[in-house]
């Protein structure tokens, strides 16, 4: 069965496959993707994008299939994806700098046929890049149209230290409603400098893609170069993280006022908490309707939005509830008055199917509600207010890092007896991750570095490291991580290495 364009202008479901093939039709060979010197045409990518799916085919990809896609920020990262989607297979995206060990253990879990990369990976599976599968096939001609079970199935650490993939609950199709939602236009044009192994980028960028938006890609993000391409492309759309608002801002004022961003309508921020100077900043800096925040966890049981205009009556909130729901639980699973901080509970919208699906993990759950271990509060019209992420995770510059993760790379050192790793604030990541280790006090803090880097990704190093002679841990192995952290940001606290 084919759909048209009728079916998405009111507003009915797609096949992703097919919204390629009919923009396609619509855009021609203007430019769909820009990145750097490269770009592709809506007709190219949807030319390459057969020309990949069938290359995949003949590999042994078959519908269902997850295919891990360690590719950089560019033009090959969204062929293979729509190649994916040509063949009902399900992109599974993934930092291209991982160490081998971290990418070995999502491939364990996602075992996909292939894996799409443009340099040699020491793992267990084929390894391909995207311009050998175009030499491999050069049929461009349409293929059958098929549906993905999942659409994405993008990765995350735990709590426990080990990954999991987040397999989407929405098959491989897309609604108007889905894609406006992202204020996204037709003939618009996004600048993402985010990276697409994260899901905010991946799922914004690409819903801007199904609406008819151009996407100017950046192969990793710089402050004044953000602002250049913005004037250049006359972009309407801007995803950002906190960490690159504060970057972009400490730009000289010169520097800033340099560039023309009277192009933007929206500017999306999120992935973590904005602080409030910054966002009262930007808010004067482009105006109240431009910049939005919404919340919500990559497993998109609910979400807030909020904008600048409802924000500066609401300064430090994340929104309203505009999916599904959440309520501010206590410990003992009670619901809490406004204005008292407890843990954010979700609930997808009723008889709604389930928004995602773990592969290496369990959700929490309580009641048929679920939470990501955020702790907050909402006021008395529903305006909900983020005390601070989970009690473990740290977020830096945007990006989730889980304690147990690093305690475990930093404890395979011979050296280290036994660790603690906490979050400390940090004025341009929001937080750093901070050693407390037990070890000797000549311990050689550049060999654990070196030992680090051949196990975790670079944002996910201490930063800073602090040595003890005591252990860290009491004899049922638990640590307290809460009363570390607020012991070392009291004003007494002394300098760290």
């Amino acid at each position: 069965m084919v759909l048209t364009d009728l079916h998405w202008d009111a507003g009915r479901p797609v096949p992703i496959a097919q919204r390629l093939a009919d923009l396609r039709r619509e855009g021609g060979d203007e430019a769909a993707v820009i990145c750097g010197e490269r770009s592709i045409s809506w007709a190219g990518l949807d030319r390459q994008g057969n020309r990949v799916a069938r290359a995949l085919a003949a590999r042994g990809v078959r519908l269902g299939d997850l295919v891990t896609i360690a590719l950089p920020n560019g033009v090959d990262f969204v062929v293979a994806s729509a190649a994916c989607w040509k063949l009902g297979a399900v992109p599974q995206p993934v930092s291209a700098r991982l160490p081998a060990a971290e990418l070995q253990a999502i491939i364990a879990l996602a075992d996909p046929p292939i894996v799409v990369a443009d340099q040699v990976l020491a793992v267990d599976r084929p390894v391909c890049d995207v311009p050998i599968l175009l030499a491999e096939s050069g049929d461009d001609s349409p293929l059958p149209v098929q549906i993905s079970p999942s659409w994405k199935a993008p990765t995350s650490g735990g709590s426990t230290g080990r990954p999991k993939l987040i397999l989407a609950g929405q098959p491989g199709v897309v609604t108007r409603p889905s894609v406006e939602r992202w204020r996204h236009e037709p003939h618009g044009t996004m600048v993402m400098p985010g990276p697409f192994y994260h899901n905010g980028p991946f799922i914004s960028a690409m819903n801007g893609l199904f609406e008819g938006s151009r996407l100017i890609v950046m192969e990793r993000f710089d402050a004044e170069g953000t602002l250049r391409l913005v004037e250049q492309h006359r972009a309407t759309w801007l995803y950002l993280v906190p960490t690159m608002m504060s970057r972009i801002w400490k730009l000289p004022a010169e520097v800033r006022s340099a560039y023309d961003l009277s192009s933007l309508r929206t500017v999306w921020h999120l992935a973590a908490p904005c602080p409030v100077w910054l966002k009262e900043a930007w808010i004067g800096w482009l105006g109240p309707d431009v910049i939005w925040e919404l919340y919500a966890g990559t497993e998109a049981q609910a979400r807030t939005d909020i904008n600048g205009r409802e924000w500066l009556e609401h300064r430090g909130s994340v929104g309203r509830v505009t999916y599904g729901a959440m309520r501010i639980l206590g410990p003992d699973g009670e619901e809490v008055p406004p204005g008292q901080v407890g843990e954010v509970w979700m609930h997808g919208p009723d008889g709604a199917p389930p928004s995602y699906r773990y592969i290496g993990a369990e959700p929490r759950q309580r009641d048929g509600w679920e939470s990501l271990g955020d702790m907050g509060w909402m006021d008395e019209n529903g305006y909900l207010f983020l005390a601070d992420r989970s009690t473990d995770m740290i977020l830096v510059g945007g990006e989730n890092v889980y304690p147990a993760e690093v305690e475990a790379a930093l404890e395979s050192h011979p050296g280290i007896a036994s660790s603690a790793v906490i979050g400390l604030p940090d004025d341009d990541l929001g937080q750093r991750v901070h050693a407390i280790v037990q070890a000797p006090v000549d311990l050689d803090l550049d060999e654990v570095r070196r030992h680090l880097a051949d196990q975790l990704a670079r944002y996910k190093h201490p930063r800073s490291f602090e040595i003890v002679a005591v252990p860290l841990r009491d004899d049922a192995g638990k640590v307290r991580r809460p009363q570390l952290r607020a012991d070392r940001i009291a004003p007494t606290t002394g300098g760290f290495s």
